[in-house]
């Protein structure tokens, strides 16, 4: 960035800026180096949606996609460029279609003697450009760098520290008017007398790599789309941010102040070591200022519920955890994990956390559909990642036996089976998986069904549980499992079953009480002793007081759609509690999958396993909920900071795994009707007619992708109407802003097959069996051609494309400016006549776009129901 190059820019600059051409036609014009770059850059691939950080020697002195480790990541900076030479090269840049463009420029412009105005005008011009170019671009205005005058080196550019905070003031006032986001760098880059701090340069202009760090750093969430701070889930009970920061990239020691925290320190120094951070575990204290996480043990009681709970404190030299148990530990680092988002450096914080409910469990159902080993640990990972600490594995059930009894090993043969044939869990298997779950402070459950559930064992032995000679087998099976197995608990099902012998279930309870395991039955079920923990599975209503409970009621994410379970579960109250107590323990979280699926992974796709998890980990950690079940969002404030927590999770660590959820507090709609149908389904009504005016009707405001009018099992579950009247229809009407005429996909659905039931799918050329209907800009959007239309419900036949989360989004084309989208909603009689296909009266309709694995909210899209 010599002085002599920076005044021929200029001396072009007044011609280049009003008439400027593109291709690099005067590439030319400009010095050496810049025209070897820019001739480069040219020749490179041109590739789409990449994020580009565009600008000076600044720039073009880091190695912007090693640094976030992002192969997406472009960077076209030129050292010496100035405004004029952005210009006249941007073309290659929007040709491109990238995704975000980050732009820092204008050091070298007030070097040369351009005046902060002129700067900042040419900036605009950039940014007005590349608008135009490439609408769908985002761009972000960096501030300029301040500098400093100490090293006596780019004469030039020493004393500009008014000019450059005039710069950058203007940049931040002009960022609505040239639809950019303005990003200020300048004060967390400046000492005390207000120049560009010397830890982070060696000659007053460029960074060194620490300050290439604190960069990312404070760009990363613009990068990525994520909150301004770190995403804590779930929650904790206290966080207090700071200014501190705290330099991870160069932290190389973990201090143990006690032996018990040393396995948890290992673990620590594993994560670290992931993200290319070593670590040395130390046992003392270093007081020389080098950065250093310190495990301690400390009394945290501050809560009745204390084994879990930890103090967690970050400052500029020192990450600080305190914790009077290793679960409590643990606890700590799964939240400082989160904190360490952009593997360089910790936003300061001091937290103090526990949980309200100690039991905070998912359940798998193994036995309908089989596990590997495998996706049963890649479940007991984020379970653990997300302080969850009871995993309930059910084993056995009619369809097959999956664990190995050594004593009767035709239990688990072949030809008992009705599915995934021969598959089941050897005793080493199961012994590893309880040690896998004990080293993340998870407790295995595993579940033996009985009486009932038990095709599968009546297959084996030719006779039933309850009869003498089954009973006799069940103990023999029990003193295997209660001896074989380091568990503090069995539980033994016993619901859903004509109860023949009502000596079973309490002669079993007796004899699993006897060799000193707690017994856990599901309620409403059999006849059990007092001494049993059960676990609630239906109906709201009164507990006995001598009794403990686990709440698993309307937790069954195999019946939830997407996008409603993460709004049912958030407003879930936990045993109808706001915390736990010794006979209110807590909850778990289950996934029946009755229904046969083509292969394993499709249990994660077809069901809401993790944004289901993630919200059950918030809500039985945190404690609260509303009273009754809801399926619409209540308390928009919290949900949608919570929902802004959930998507940064599901961005920064499920983008490899299924993790069907979108965006939806922002979602506006009005909702018009009743109008008596009379049976008739396909009546058409005002809303479809021309000359409807919506601004003139009244109207139910709704908020959400997914709109659930009547839940099938209303009243217990409740949607948006508080008194929904069969045989009506109701419109749904949402405006959509679009900067441009473009294609764009959408999910799509107006009933949200449960994974449990043999329910049909829908007939050729309809959406559904209510006749359901939605336009955009009153072009009719067509259905899927179903892959089994038409056919009738069968529980072996597994799900294809029935629902939105798991086919193919539906293309749509959108205008530049409002466009209108309306979806009519009509319904029958309520009473169904059919079990399996239970009315539930509900629409999805979101604008998606694919994100690794996934689908994300696609927002060039603005919603509004005005």
């Amino acid at each position: 960035m010599k002085r002599i190059i920076v005044l021929v820019l200029f001396t072009l600059s007044g011609y280049a800026f009003g008439q400027m051409k593109p291709e690099g036609k005067y590439d030319q014009s400009f010095p050496t180096f810049y025209q070897q770059r820019s001739s480069l850059f040219r020749v490179l691939p041109e590739t789409k949606n990449d994020i580009i950080f565009l600008g000076n020697s600044i720039t073009n002195g880091n190695e912007w996609n090693e640094l976030f480790g992002d192969q997406t990541i472009k960077n076209r900076g030129i050292s010496g460029d100035v405004t004029a030479g952005v210009l006249n090269r941007l073309d290659e840049v929007t040709s491109r279609k990238p995704s975000k463009i980050f732009l820092l420029i204008g050091v070298n412009d007030l070097a040369a003697g351009r005046v902060p105005d002129s700067v900042a005008k040419n900036i605009f011009l950039i940014a007005d450009r590349i608008h135009r170019e490439t609408p769908g671009t985002r761009l972000y205005v960096q501030s300029i760098l301040p500098v400093n005058n100490t090293f006596n080196k780019f004469p030039s550019h020493l004393n500009k520290e008014e000019q450059i905070k005039q710069v950058d003031l203007l940049l931040e006032q002009g960022a609505a008017d040239h639809q950019y986001t303005f990003i200020n760098l300048y004060p967390s880059f400046t000492n005390a007398q207000q120049q560009l701090d010397t830890a982070f340069t060696n000659d007053g202009l460029h960074e060194k790599g620490r300050g290439y760090m604190l960069w990312k750093h404070m760009i990363y969430p613009y990068v990525y789309d994520l909150q301004a701070k770190p995403s804590v889930v779930p929650l904790p009970r206290s966080i207090n941010w700071t200014n501190d920061l705290f330099p991870l990239y160069r932290c190389h020691y973990i201090v143990v102040t006690d032996t018990m925290f040393r396995s948890v320190a290992v673990g620590l120094q594993q994560l670290m070591q992931e993200k290319g951070l070593i670590a040395k575990i130390s046992d003392h204290i270093l007081n020389n200022g080098e950065p250093q996480i310190i495990l301690e043990h400390q009394n945290t009681s501050t809560h009745a519920i204390n084994e879990e709970a930890y103090r967690l404190q970050v400052n500029n030299n020192r990450v600080s955890i305190a914790a009077g148990t290793p679960h409590g530990c643990f606890n700590a680092v799964q939240t400082l994990a989160q904190l360490m988002r952009d593997n360089s450096v910790i936003d300061g914080v001091a937290i103090t956390d526990y949980p309200a409910f100690n039991w905070r469990g998912y359940m798998v159902d193994v036995g309908r559909n089989f596990e590997s080993i495998d996706l049963l640990k890649q479940q007991i990972e984020v379970m653990a990642r997300y302080k969850l600490n009871v995993f309930h594995l059910h084993l056995t059930e009619d369809i097959a036996w999956r664990l190995q009894i050594k004593q009767y090993p035709q239990l688990t043969q072949a030809d008992n089976m009705e599915r995934n044939k021969g598959a089941f869990y050897t005793v080493d298997e199961l012994k590893d998986l309880i040690k896998f779950c004990k080293e993340r402070y998870i407790t295995l459950i595993p579940e033996i069904d009985m009486p009932g559930h038990s095709a599968a064992f009546r297959r084996a032995f030719h006779c039933d549980m309850q009869s003498d000679s089954g009973m006799l087998i069940v103990k023999n099976i029990l003193k295997e499992v209660c001896t074989e197995y380091d568990i503090p608990y069995l539980h033994i099902g016993g619901d859903e079953v004509k109860i023949t012998n009502k000596n079973f279930l309490p002669a079993i309870i007796q004899f699993v009480h006897e060799y000193g395991k707690q017994t856990i039955a599901w309620s409403p079920g059999g006849n059990l002793e007092a001494a049993t923990i059960r676990q609630l599975w239906m109906n709201k209503g009164s507990l006995d007081p001598r009794i403990s409970y686990i709440d698993s009621r309307n937790l069954y994410i195999n019946h939830m759609d997407p996008l409603e379970s993460v709004i049912s579960i958030f407003n879930h109250k936990i045993d109808d509690c706001d915390s736990g107590s010794v006979k209110k323990l807590g909850g778990i979280l289950c996934l029946w999958p009755d229904r046969n699926v083509l292969k394993q992974e499709d249990l994660l796709t077809m069901n809401p396993v993790y944004p289901a998890m993630l919200t059950f980990a918030e809500r039985s950690w945190k404690g609260g909920g509303f009273d009754d079940w809801h399926t619409d969002i209540i308390d928009s404030a919290n949900f949608s900071a919570f929902e802004n927590r959930l998507i940064d999770q599901q961005k920064q660590y499920f983008a490899d795994v299924p993790f069907p959820y979108i965006k939806q507090s922002g979602i506006k709609w009005k909702l018009y009707g009743p109008y008596v149908n009379k049976g008739v389904l396909t009546a058409k009504f005002a809303p479809e007619k021309k000359g409807f005016r919506p601004g003139r009707q009244k109207y139910l405001p709704l908020t959400g992708a997914t709109i659930i009018l009547r839940h099938f099992w209303y009243p217990e579950v409740k949607g948006v109407l508080t008194k929904p009247i069969d045989s009506t229809t109701y419109y749904a009407v949402a405006n959509i802003w679009s900067n441009r005429n473009t294609s764009a996909l959408m999910w799509i659905g107006f009933y949200n097959i449960s994974r449990s039931l043999p329910t049909p799918a829908p007939e050729l050329n309809t959406w559904d069996n209510r006749s359901s209907e939605i336009w955009i800009n009153g072009e009719l959007i067509h259905p899927p051609h179903w892959a089994r239309a038409g056919e009738k419900g069968n529980i072996e036949n597994p799900l294809m494309d029935e629902s939105y989360e798991y086919r193919a989004p539906t293309a749509v084309h959108m205008h530049q400016g409002w466009n209108q989208l309306m979806i009519k909603l009509p319904v029958g009689s309520f009473q169904s006549g059919n079990w399996e296909n239970p009315v539930k009266w509900m629409f999805t309709a979101v604008f998606v776009k694919p994100s690794g694995q996934n689908f994300i909210s696609d927002d060039q899209f603005t919603y509004s129901a005005n």
